[in-house]
């Protein structure tokens, strides 16, 4: 898998999808204590989809930093800046031309809305559209709410099965982790192996990356990040179910940038990428064409 060296050496690993010459490139960064496997049923469609027209599309999706293949994480550089940072040298690196789309789930929202603050010449010259995923408009609380779901889970357990919880979580994909976490995280009816990947991909995680982050996810100010979005269309999608994320917050963030859209997908929760894919997908394409326009 290929991969490129951030400018403080943490190795960023990427897939790619579609012809990478195409005029527009659609950028999926992850959630929280996820990785780019979250997208296994969005980036290859997406890029059979542009197989079908005259006009293709590349997709990249990539770990960041701390998560799923890429380099480890320091407190230090456990950032929604950084994690821009790592962004604009994805886009700068990997996708040097064309127009881009970034979508990003929870977290990876919180990424793309941070490069626009700390990087608004790149956003503005290469962004024509963002995909948000189940990610809060502002205030702390709802998004502090996942890492501190976690932080409970993880006390719970430990009661019943004692100091080597972290152990159990990193080597075995218990029954009562994965009730757990399908509960959190899920909607009405998960499909069982969308379940199992999460646990797998958190259990990756466990506990460095989970912990090194939750600071910034807690800290993090949205409110004056969307301020320099501008006119750039914004479709944010959250699951009716989602225990994390009210989906009153969605609306309100699609309603405080000049050309949000928000959408509400019944029966669904957290984890957007994998338990609705069918429905995220034809919204991308629908981001695409318009950046199609601007390309």
């Amino acid at each position: 898998m290929p991969g490129l060296l951030a400018a403080d050496g943490t190795p960023l690993h990427f897939e790619r999808w579609g012809d990478p010459s195409a005029p527009v490139t659609v950028v999926l960064l992850h959630g929280y204590a996820l990785d780019r496997r979250s997208w296994r049923g969005i980036a290859p469609v997406l890029a059979e989809a542009s197989e079908s027209s005259e006009e293709p599309i590349s997709v990249v999706a990539y770990d960041q930093r701390g998560h799923g293949e890429s380099g480890e994480v320091r407190a230090a550089s456990a950032t929604m800046g950084q994690l821009a940072d790592d962004l604009a040298e994805v886009l700068e690196k990997v996708i040097p031309d064309g127009r881009v789309v970034l979508v990003g789930h929870d977290m990876g929202g919180l990424a793309i809305l941070s490069l626009a603050q700390r990087h608004p010449d790149v956003f503005a010259a290469r962004v024509a559209g963002i995909g948000l995923l189940a990610m809060s408009a502002g205030g702390v609380t709802p998004d502090a709410i996942w890492p501190n779901a976690l932080g409970k889970l993880g006390r719970d357990l430990e009661m019943v099965f004692g100091s080597k919880l972290i152990g159990l979580v990193r080597e075995h994909t218990s029954k009562a982790v994965t009730a757990g976490l399908r509960w959190w995280l899920f909607g009405d009816d998960p499909v069982p192996a969308d379940v199992e990947l999460t646990v797998r991909m958190i259990r990756g995680n466990w506990p460095q990356t989970v912990s090194a982050f939750r600071p910034a996810l807690d800290a993090y100010t949205r409110e004056s990040a969307l301020s320099q979005v501008g006119a750039v269309p914004v479709t944010a999608i959250v699951g009716e179910r989602d225990r994390l994320v009210p989906t009153a917050d969605v609306e309100e963030l699609a309603g405080a940038v000049e050309n949000g859209t928000s959408v509400v997908l019944p029966g669904v929760g957290h984890v957007v990428p994998l338990e609705a894919a069918p429905q995220v997908v034809p919204r991308l394409l629908a981001l695409v064409t318009e950046a199609r326009r601007q390309a």
